[in-house]
Parts: structure tokens; C-alpha cells; sequence
């Protein structure tokens, strides 16, 4: 959870770097708060079955937009490529590409987009 809230609190800050372990527990977070809102839809009735999401996660899904946004970011520049490398998703099959980007380590030491966090947590 301190990964999560750590990722809030940069809510917009899309310059920097961040580790794999804030990025990961961020869509670990996210995505248990996202499930949890659409059981709370179901039981509320203010979840649709045609559009496949309530009132609760959509607001919710709308609010983590930035956040999730500025993480996967700053993920891409903790391996050393620019936030663009997001746009890869428009590809088919790029999401695979973008996860073996997720999951590599971090750029050891400083790199352009800054200090090494693995570093600067020591």
C-alpha cells in the first residue's frame, strides 16, 4: 500500500523515474480498488451489464487516469526510454512488448531522466 500512495502523491509528475516495485504494487492496488468498485456497483444496482462498468468505477477509473499514466511513465524512464514508448500500446501485440519493458530492471545509475531510485532509497 505505501507503493500505491507513493505513486498518488506524484499524481501528475511525469518527470523522473520510478522502481518496478512502485509500479507493479500501483496496478496491483489499482486494480483490487477497481474490482472492489464494481462489486460495490453490483450490489448498489448502479452497475450496467451492456457497458460492463458501474457508476463507483467508472468515477474511480476516471480518477486514476493521470496517476497511472505519470507511473508507467516514469517506469519507462527508469529503463532509459521516453514516455512515448506508451503510444506502443496502438499496436497490436504492443502491450507485450510494453510488459517486457515493465519488467526489466531499472537503468542502473543516473540516466537522463534522472537519479537511480534504487539508489536514492539506500
Amino acid at each position: 500500500m505505501r507503493w500505491y500512495i507513493a505513486a498518488l502523491r506524484k499524481y501528475a509528475i511525469f518527470a523522473g523515474r520510478s522502481r518496478r516495485k512502485e509500479f507493479w504494487f500501483f496496478m496491483l492496488f489499482y486494480l483490487v480498488f477497481i474490482i472492489l468498485a464494481m462489486l460495490m456497483d453490483m450490489v448498489l444496482g448502479t452497475f450496467s451489464m451492456e457497458l460492463e462498468i458501474g457508476v463507483l468505477s467508472g468515477i474511480f477509473g476516471v480518477a486514476m487516469i493521470i496517476p497511472s499514466i505519470a507511473v508507467t511513465v516514469r517506469r519507462l524512464h527508469d529503463t532509459d526510454r521516453r514516455g512515448w514508448w506508451l503510444l506502443i500500446l496502438l499496436i497490436p501485440l504492443g502491450v507485450v512488448w510494453l510488459i517486457v519493458l515493465w519488467v526489466l530492471d531499472g537503468h542502473a545509475g543516473d540516466n537522463r531522466f534522472g537519479p537511480d531510485p534504487k539508489a536514492t532509497e539506500r
